[in-house]
């Protein structure tokens, strides 16, 4: 089984640095022109957070991250956690207290991260769900978008999916090109084996005898890349159990049934990163005063 790695203190810095990258990238050397011309500084306020459709709520420990971040004298308070499902329209998700100008400095970053992370944990949750009764995890890929890979594989796993490798750095997927490279698959295998002893070795294949490759040099874990449904399971049926089996390639919503196969321990899916549409929500301003 795959596990989600610990969170490590240089993976923590990246969401920091992310979201000083996200306000200079906002408000540059003049700050917030149009709340600094129209809003008092001394006014304070309540707002709540909606959903407006329904989704999986994802950003909340985030959102408290960039509200502290803008302002510490931010409050926020939460109605629902990480991992909630909305039913729709105008759910209230969160009350957010403090200096009014700071807040709606901070609204749009806020939105944005949580409509994103929640548009991943609510399209991996179908996926998830799908797959539960079967055994089947679900599994997130690199492809996400840079700076937010963190958020994004959170997101994964509060909708219900499982985390692959964090990066280029704890785990070793030898794709195509290295395959072709190293001179096929067997000595792919064999010479990341011999580099890294202590690593899980996994390796792309894309027909029966790369599979047989795969196995002679005792890969940890074979990933079956754009196979149909008939390839995946004769590849089961000769692995049997001697590798863990992940199924890849442009499988969706509509075809992943056909991937629910005896056998098979995983499928991932790049669309739950690059794919999900963000989830509408709205800060509302419910009183203000000196």
């Amino acid at each position: 089984m795959i596990t989600r790695p610990a969170l490590t203190t240089g993976r923590k810095d990246l969401v920091a640095a992310l979201i000083d990258l996200a306000i200079a990238e906002d408000l540059a050397d003049a700050g917030d022109i149009t709340t600094l011309a129209t809003v008092p500084g001394s006014l304070m306020c309540q707002c709540v957070i909606e959903g407006k459709e329904p989704a999986v709520v994802a950003g909340l420990e985030l959102a408290q991250k960039v509200f502290e971040r803008f302002d510490p004298r931010i409050g926020l308070e939460c109605l629902l956690k990480d991992g909630d499902s909305i039913d729709g329209v105008r759910t209230r998700i969160a009350l957010v207290n403090g200096p009014a100008g700071s807040i709606l400095t901070a609204e749009r970053l806020v939105l944005n991260l949580m409509q994103r992370m929640s548009g991943v944990a609510t399209l991996t949750r179908k996926y998830a769900q799908l797959a539960k009764p079967h055994g089947i995890q679900i599994l997130d890929t690199r492809k996400t978008t840079p700076g937010m890979r963190q958020l994004q594989k959170e997101a994964v796993r509060l909708g219900g999916g499982t985390n692959h490798r964090f990066g280029l750095y704890d785990a070793i997927l030898i794709k195509d090109n290295h395959v072709k490279i190293a001179g096929g698959v067997a000595q792919a295998v064999k010479l990341a084996k011999i580099r890294y002893p202590d690593k899980r070795v996994e390796v792309e294949v894309t027909n029966l005898d790369e599979v047989r490759q795969a196995l002679e040099q005792n890969a940890d874990a074979i990933l079956l890349d754009n196979m149909s449904p008939k390839m995946v399971k004769d590849s089961v049926a000769l692995i049997d159990g001697k590798a863990f089996i992940e199924v890849s390639g442009g499988i969706t919503l509509d075809t992943i049934s056909s991937y629910f196969i005896n056998g098979v321990d995983a499928i991932s899916c790049g669309a739950l990163t690059h794919s999900a549409a963000n989830v509408d929500m709205s800060l509302e301003v419910e009183k203000y005063y000196e």
